[in-house]
């Protein structure tokens, strides 16, 4: 088995794909459109378990068969929320918001999106990778969100429902992902 569940397999994937290696087509090279049994995964994993592949070529494997299969909005939530990609997780960020229904003012929306995707983190902000996105802790005020102040209550009902529609969106994806790589021959368990 090579990953241990469908959000193993997600996670992987969209880290592999932030990795500039020109190298990490090769798994190309054994893709057999058309195949009779039409279970690729199935024969990349022979291919991985005799040394043939590297993980990394399962990885772009999985990667652009996600990208290729699952609906773009179920594409972009998992790149938001999973992806260390800077450009690929803003544009998805981006085609999110529109998606969110909620009573809150769009710049409401467009933060809690936006922080859902790229959560606080700890530390100090000089000891952290460049290589992600990492906003000033006071974004994360959500009292900056809404000009016209409303209610402490009403703000945080308005995030925790955005924050909702957003998980929903990422168990819908990460069930559509599992179908997906189930069909193509790798059997994972469902892990949201």
């Amino acid at each position: 088995m090579i990953y241990s569940s469908v959000l193993a397999a997600v996670v992987s994937a969209l880290a592999a794909e932030a990795i500039d290696n020109t190298s990490k087509q090769a798994w190309q090279k054994l893709y057999e459109p058309g195949s009779e049994d039409g279970h690729d995964m199935a024969t990349l994993s022979r291919s991985l378990e005799r040394g043939e592949i590297s993980r990394m070529d399962a990885d772009c494997w999985v990667f652009a068969r996600l990208h290729s299969q699952l609906k773009p909005r179920h594409w972009d939530v998992l790149v938001a929320r999973f992806s260390t990609h800077k450009g690929r997780k803003v544009q998805s960020i981006s085609r999110l918001i529109p998606m969110v229904a909620s009573h809150a003012p769009k710049l409401f929306i467009t933060s809690a999106v936006t922080a859902w995707a790229i959560p606080k983190m700890k530390g100090v902000d000089g000891k952290r990778s460049s290589d992600i996105i990492v906003l000033p802790a006071q974004f994360y005020d959500i009292n900056r969100w809404d000009p016209d102040a409303r209610p402490e209550r009403t703000r945080r009902r308005w995030k925790k429902g955005i924050e909702d529609v957003l998980e929903e969106m990422v168990g819908e994806a990460l069930e559509a992902a599992g179908g997906i790589l189930n069909h193509e021959g790798l059997s994972l368990e469902n892990a949201a």
